[in-house]
């Protein structure tokens, strides 16, 4: 790592504030300008000690970045994760209030609901033996950290994406709970609509080549952090659109033919 322990607890506590406050920060990028993923995930994990020393619980992680094209538009080879907690869970159909988020985007993925731990350097089989149900989901996104700089023009990096809890803010479960192997989830996609008209859709094997795959990369990325996906725990595998924007007024609805649907609203 690049940065000294008070640099990253100074990001952690600006970021938190920034989602109290529904104010951006700047880019950590520019802040510190030789800023690497172990630095970034370092600012992240000095946000989850102080969500869990407030009360929050950990209800799961995001895989992100796991499609070429995001890949291709970041300049990078790999995906990132970030944590889901327990107040970033919403109902099927619900309504986010407004002022809950400051720009919301939405993605298209299919969740992993685990029933057992998955620790360090696992398999596909491993991760299918590991895996209560998976199930239609939406990830809600959100930027504690602008998208571009105003005075150089330049835009958030990985870096910053991934101190930033890697822009996760929700998730929603749709209808649909199946075996893993139930679908072959490569082949398992979604027509997505937007208040009522249909946006885009995709397939899982945009995520990777499969779904699966994602979980995998998660697990080993994890135990070099000492970390670990729990039983109980959600993970989302990687969205198989590009995010849609969602100001207020937006109804979105994904759905996934025989393997469900998912829907979320924001006031």
């Amino acid at each position: 790592m690049t940065l000294s322990q008070s640099d990253i607890d100074r990001a952690a506590a600006d970021l938190l504030q920034a989602e109290e406050t529904r104010e951006q920060i700047g880019l950590l990028s520019l802040r510190h300008p030789g800023l690497t993923l172990d630095d970034a995930y370092a600012i992240q994990a000095a946000q989850m000690a102080q969500k869990l020393a407030s009360g929050r619980t950990i209800a799961g992680w995001k895989i992100g970045l796991t499609s070429k094209v995001m890949q291709r538009a970041l300049n990078i080879d790999t995906p990132d994760s970030g944590v889901l907690y327990d107040d970033m869970v919403f109902d099927h159909g619900a309504t986010v209030p407004k002022g809950r988020f400051i720009q919301p985007r939405v993605e298209a993925e299919i969740a992993f609901v685990m029933k057992s731990a998955l620790d360090g350097d696992v398999n596909r089989d491993d991760v299918l033996a590991a895996t209560d149900y998976v199930a239609p989901s939406l990830e809600i996104l959100d930027t504690r950290i602008l998208r571009k700089d105003p005075d150089s023009g330049q835009a958030r990096i990985i870096t910053d994406t991934v101190s930033d809890n890697a822009a996760n803010a929700g998730v929603v479960l749709g209808t649909g709970r199946h075996a893993p192997d139930a679908f072959d989830l490569r082949w398992t996609g979604a027509i997505f609509r937007v208040n009522g008209e249909v946006e885009t859709t995709g397939l899982g094997a945009a995520v990777l080549d499969d779904p699966v795959m994602g979980l995998v990369w998660l697990a080993r990325r994890m135990g070099q952090y000492g970390q670990r996906i729990e039983a109980g725990q959600i993970v989302l595998s990687g969205s198989f659109i590009a995010p849609i924007e969602c100001p207020s007024g937006t109804e979105i609805d994904a759905d996934f033919g025989p393997f469900g649907t998912v829907a979320i609203n924001f006031e």
